[in-house]
């Protein structure tokens, strides 16, 4: 329990006991949650309830964690979630990447210290401005 609330803050675990109501989980063990029935509020006003998520234990809250179809209905495009209406793969996609910034996998651009350190040279298209 401690370790989840390492990153899970008290409130977010307070209101997913008391008020969340479980509506599926990702393959990488992310729960999505959305507040239980609320008095007066209808089912055609799905944009008004409140929807989080709650990462597994140990892991550090990323964004880039969210797979596509439960980011969406988390920032309410869709009304049902993905366990109800899966999200059509487009056969251009690929697969998602987590974000590697800080890694050994992060993208060095050529000119960068952390690349080469020189940059290419210019070609025929630059000219330097004289005043």
């Amino acid at each position: 329990m401690l370790k989840w609330l390492s990153f899970n803050a008290l409130g977010t675990w307070l209101t997913t006991r008391f008020r969340g109501e479980l509506v599926g989980q990702d393959e990488l063990g992310n729960r999505y949650y959305r507040n239980k029935a609320v008095k007066g509020l209808n089912a055609a006003d799905w944009r008004a309830e409140r929807r989080w998520v709650v990462y597994p234990d140990g892991v550090e809250p990323e964004p880039t964690l969210v797979p596509p179809g439960w980011s969406g209905w988390l920032h309410k495009r869709f009304e049902h979630p993905p366990t109800v209406a899966p999200l059509q793969v487009k056969p251009w996609e690929k697969p998602a990447l987590p974000n590697l910034t800080g890694t050994p996998y992060a993208y060095v651009p050529p000119g960068s210290e952390r690349g080469r350190g020189q940059r290419d040279r210019a070609t025929g298209d630059y000219e330097a401005w004289t005043p």
